[in-house]
């Protein structure tokens, strides 16, 4: 096993397809450490080339009512009337921290979504 940091695209390429070769490895074998340790390579090198930022609180909201097949409707417990909901997700209202709190504890947005860049008028 000789296994190095990744510092280049290529390196990171390279070991993707080192990972592939060894995802049929067993347990408690030295094809298996390697790929522990490759993967936990990878992980570190993605984390800092290939950060994925978190949506905006709109698309969260939105995306979360596509999945559950919600409507506006839906929302008026957690936000307040039709038309707080309405402005909210046309981004004419800000969202309150009790709305957040709503948000997250019901619908699991996570928070680093809702608190994201907000982008409101």
């Amino acid at each position: 096993m000789n296994i190095k940091p990744i510092r280049t695209e290529k390196n990171y390429e390279d070991t993707l397809l080192r990972i592939d070769d060894l995802m049929e490895a067993e347990e408690n074998t030295v094809e298996f450490d390697e790929l522990d340790v490759l993967t936990t390579l990878v992980v570190a090198y993605e984390e800092i080339h290939y950060q994925i930022e978190a949506p905006d609180p709109i698309s969260a909201i939105l995306f979360r009512m596509e999945q559950e097949g919600l409507k506006q409707k839906d929302l008026v417990p957690m936000l307040g009337d039709k038309s707080i909901v309405s402005k909210i997700l046309n981004g004419q209202r800000k969202l309150t921290t009790e709305m957040i709190k709503n948000l997250h504890e019901q619908l699991k947005i996570p928070f680093e979504s809702l608190f994201g860049k907000l982008k409101y008028v």
